[in-house]
């Protein structure tokens, strides 16, 4: 009989803690922030360059129309704010030299978070540019991979990798 008496107190505080993390992890969950898209949205803008790929290497002047994706989505809870975003450019352009049309596209991707009250902001972003042209040499490739990091009134960027190339 003592056993069962054991046991069953052992039950009985299984079932009250196991209720207890349940009531907690619905209230956790009632109160939990979810993401909002705060921007979706194509804009189109007006770009005009100096593309030391184009012409052949000798470089010049492109100019044309960019189509840009926006998405923006974002959190805030009591702790603070993040956002995750992405930038997609599509479009062409034209050489004012050779007239060679080259394709945009490229995508941008990244993540900020503001904690509160007033104790930091975090930028990480990786982007990816590309501008296509005819035949070999005149492709631009730019690469970017950055991190910005600011407390008070420190502010520390820090690019961990940046390159251009033509191919």
């Amino acid at each position: 009989m003592k056993r069962w008496t054991q046991i069953g107190r052992r039950t009985t505080k299984r079932v009250v803690v196991v209720v207890a993390l349940t009531t907690a992890a619905m209230t956790a969950g009632a109160t939990a922030a979810r993401a909002d898209v705060t921007t979706n949205q194509w804009d189109s803008v007006a770009f005009a360059g100096f593309v030391p790929c184009a012409n052949g290497g000798a470089g010049e002047i492109l100019f044309g129309s960019i189509d840009v994706h926006n998405l923006i989505t974002s959190t805030v809870n009591a702790n603070g704010e993040s956002s995750q975003f992405l930038f997609q450019p599509r479009g062409s352009m034209v050489g004012s030299i050779t007239g060679d049309t080259y394709r945009v596209a490229g995508v941008t991707r990244g993540s900020s978070g503001e904690r509160l009250p007033n104790s930091g902001y975090t930028l990480t972003f990786a982007n990816n540019f590309l501008l296509i042209g005819p035949g070999e040499g005149n492709n631009l490739r730019v690469h970017e991979l950055a991190h910005v990091t600011m407390n008070g009134d420190d502010v520390i960027v820090r690019h961990d990798s940046f390159t251009i190339d033509c191919d």
